[in-house]
C-alpha cells in the first residue's frame, strides 16, 4: 500500500532552499517545471500505440538521427513547461541546432536549461525503458537572452542535474549538488514522492555495459578491459563479470545507481571525425554530476568528464562512468603500455591509444 507520509519533490526542494536563505526560489520553480514536463512525457510514453505515438516522425534532427514521434512531442512538452516561468535566460535541446528562442515579452531569469527530451528513443517501439535528461547552469547575464557561447560551461558549473526514467514506474533522479535523491511518481495523486533519499553507487562491481557490436573499432585499452572481464575467474581479474547493454543511457545509469556497475561508450575509430558518441552538455555532464554525487566516477576514459571545457553545443565525447574502482582501472589502462598490442586488430593505434595522442586530447 502506498504511503503518503513520504516527502514530495516540492517539500524536498523547499527544505533544501531553507539551507540557503539567499535563494530566490527560481531554481526550485524551474526544477518543478521540468518535473511537470516529465509527468506529461511519462503519460505519452505509457499510451504508446493507443495514442499513435510509435514510429518515426519522418525527418532527422540536427544530429542526423531519425526522429521518433515521441522525440518531437517530448521536445515540445519540455519547451511549453519551462519557457514561460521567468527562471530561464536560454534553453538548448538535442533536437534543435541552435538555442531555443524564448517567447517575446516573457521575463528572462538567471538559469540555462539543457536537455535531451527523450533518451533511448530507439527503444520506444519495443517497449523498453526510455528517459529524459536535463542540466541546469547559471546564465552569464541574468535577465537577458543567453548567447550560444554562454552554454559552453564545464560540468563542474552545473547547479542541478537529473533524469526521469519511464519504466515499470516513473522516477525522477535529481542532484542539486548535495548527493542524489530519487522520487517515484504516483499517477493517482499526480506527484513525485521521495523513495530513494541518498543513492550511493558501490565502489566495486562485477557488471559492465558496452555495445559489443563495436568491438572491432575499440582502442586497445578498452579491448584489454573487456577481454579481462570476459575471461572470468580464469583471467587476470580472477572473477566472473556480467555484461549488459540496453541502448538507453538513462536505463544504464539507473541500473548502475541502483546496484553498481560500469558503463562504457568510449571513443573508437568507427568514425574518426567524432570524438565519441554521447553529447557532452546534455547527456554526459548531467549524468556525470549525478554519478559523482552518488560516490561514483565519471570520465572521458582518461580524465573527469566534468572538467572538460565544451567547444560546441552538440559536442560528442567518450564516456565511461560507474563504480569508482572500475572507472579508475579503465583510466589507468589508457596510460599504461599497451597490453598485447601485437594481437590487436586495430593497427591504426599501433603503440598508443587515441587518448594519449595530443591531437585527440579532451
Amino acid at each position: 500500500m502506498f504511503s503518503i507520509d513520504r516527502s514530495t519533490l516540492t517539500e524536498y526542494l523547499i527544505d533544501n532552499r531553507r539551507q540557503h536563505p539567499e535563494a530566490t526560489g527560481e531554481l526550485n520553480a524551474l526544477i518543478l517545471q521540468v518535473a511537470q514536463a516529465c509527468k506529461a512525457i511519462s503519460r505519452a510514453v505509457a499510451h504508446g500505440a493507443l495514442a499513435n505515438m510509435l514510429g518515426d516522425y519522418g525527418q532527422a534532427n540536427v544530429q542526423g538521427e531519425q526522429q521518433k514521434k515521441l522525440d518531437v512531442l517530448a521536445d515540445e512538452i519540455f519547451l511549453r513547461a519551462t519557457h514561460w516561468g521567468g527562471s530561464l535566460a536560454g534553453m538548448v535541446s538535442e533536437e534543435n541546432e541552435a538555442p531555443i528562442p524564448l517567447p517575446a515579452g516573457h521575463a528572462r531569469g538567471k538559469y540555462l536549461l539543457l536537455f535531451d527530451p527523450l533518451d533511448g528513443s530507439s527503444n520506444i517501439d519495443v517497449n523498453v525503458a526510455v528517459g529524459s535528461i536535463f542540466s541546469i547552469l547559471r546564465a552569464a547575464t541574468p535577465g537577458e537572452d543567453a548567447a550560444p557561447d554562454d552554454f559552453l560551461q564545464p560540468g563542474t558549473h552545473q547547479v542541478a542535474a537529473g533524469y526521469a526514467i519511464y519504466g515499470p514506474s516513473t522516477m525522477l533522479v535529481l542532484s542539486v549538488g548535495k548527493g542524489v535523491a530519487g522520487f517515484t511518481f504516483n499517477p493517482i495523486i499526480g506527484d513525485f514522492f521521495l523513495t530513494h533519499p541518498d543513492i550511493r553507487i558501490p565502489e566495486a562491481t562485477r557488471e559492465f555495459a558496452i555495445n559489443a557490436s563495436n568491438a572491432r573499432f575499440w582502442e586497445p585499452p578498452v579491448r584489454r578491459y573487456v577481454d579481462e572481464c570476459l575471461a572470468g575467474r580464469s583471467g587476470a581479474r580472477g572473477a566472473d563479470f556480467n555484461m549488459r547493454w540496453v541502448a538507453s543511457l538513462v536505463a544504464e545509469t539507473h541500473r548502475i545507481l541502483m546496484r553498481g556497475g560500469v558503463f562504457l561508450y568510449p571513443r573508437d575509430h568507427k568514425d574518426p571525425a567524432k570524438p565519441g558518441r554521447l553529447r557532452l552538455l546534455y547527456e554526459c555532464n548531467p549524468i556525470g554530476l549525478i554519478v559523482e554525487q552518488a560516490g561514483g566516477r565519471a570520465s572521458t576514459g582518461v580524465r573527469p568528464v566534468l572538467e572538460v571545457q565544451p567547444e560546441s553545443l552538440h559536442q560528442r565525447i567518450g564516456f565511461v562512468f560507474g563504480s569508482k574502482e572500475e572507472v579508475e582501472r579503465i583510466e589507468r589502462y589508457h596510460t599504461e603500455p599497451l597490453f598485447g598490442a601485437s594481437d590487436s586488430p586495430l593497427p591504426l593505434f599501433n603503440s598508443r591509444s587515441l587518448f594519449n595522442d595530443p591531437a585527440f586530447s579532451q
